[in-house]
């Protein structure tokens, strides 16, 4: 089942044959499509040092590429400050093969993605997390402010986003009390300037091994935003007492760590029914964090 109405198909073949055309030097790597909760793009690992993104949804050729081109900025200068492994862009390929779109190439990071590890009750790993964080945070934005896209900006901009989630999750979750929350959450004031931010720390985006951060995915939304949205991490990736340890090594005070909670809210929201069926694990995720959020506010 797909997860998008406009979603489309990516296979092996596909990517070997743009592989050819476009980048002969990696035509004799092997080709293997990765196994991902991912929602924005199918992934293909090239060889045993490069992997493959393709754009999951349709979209105009032009404005993918102006996305693929602003993902890449970003990701090489996350990679210049952030003190753990992250992907580094190494080419562009142009649509072909039957493949619409423009799609692009970075260096493999290998670790196991937190969907399939459980770091969740490590001090440790909540130690690295906020270290990354907080490099994240020393970065000088430069006069950089948040764009507007998604998440990030100010969260009562969420209110219609938020009344569909509420509609589509009726039989699914405790609509009322949901609706609730968010009405307490979407009048939180915002007081401090946007720093940079990863901006989508969740579980298929964190690589540990063993209890360690070992590399963090998707790095193309590295930018400007409010400080409390990479706090989205501690409902998403911790249990109480290492969500504490993040919280006290980032020394964030009420407003900012119940800010962090309300995108991490928006956030799971939102997936519980959209993912309900084409991607469980995701959906899962999203009951997860609101079950998190729900009990800190017993």
């Amino acid at each position: 089942m797909t997860m998008h109405d406009d979603q489309v198909d990516v296979t092996a073949e596909i990517v070997a044959a743009l592989i050819r055309e476009q980048f002969p030097q990696w035509s004799g790597k092997a080709i293997r499509p990765l196994a991902s909760t991912g929602t924005v793009n199918a992934i293909f690992r090239i060889g045993e040092d490069l992997s493959a993104r393709f754009p999951l949804r349709l979209t105009d050729a032009d404005e993918a590429l102006a996305v693929l081109e602003r993902e890449a900025r970003a990701s090489a200068e996350l990679a210049q400050v952030s003190r753990i492994p992250v992907p580094e862009p190494v080419a562009l390929g142009v649509p072909g093969a039957g493949y619409p779109m423009p799609w692009s190439v970075q260096t493999w990071l290998p670790g196991t993605v937190v969907f399939d590890a459980d770091p969740s009750g490590s001090d440790v790993f909540a130690e690295d997390l906020a270290a990354f964080i907080a490099a994240l945070r020393a970065v000088d934005t430069r006069g950089r402010i948040f764009n507007g896209d998604n998440r990030g900006g100010v969260l009562d901009r969420h209110d219609d986003w938020m009344a569909e989630c509420f509609q589509e999750s009726e039989g699914l979750l405790d609509v009322p009390r949901l609706r609730q929350l968010w009405s307490h959450f979407r009048e939180l004031p915002r007081t401090g300037a946007d720093v940079m931010s990863h901006g989508d720390l969740i579980p298929g985006n964190v690589l540990v091994m063993g209890d360690r951060l070992s590399g963090v995915l998707d790095t193309g939304g590295f930018g400007p935003a409010d400080p409390a949205l990479d706090l989205v991490s501690a409902w998403h990736l911790l249990q109480p007492g290492p969500r504490e340890v993040l919280r006290r090594a980032l020394d964030c005070d009420d407003l900012e760590w119940e800010r962090g909670k309300a995108w991490a809210f928006e956030q799971a929201v939102g997936v519980v029914w959209y993912y309900a069926e084409s991607n469980p694990t995701m959906s899962a995720m999203g009951r997860q964090t609101l079950d998190r959020i729900l009990e800190s506010m017993k």
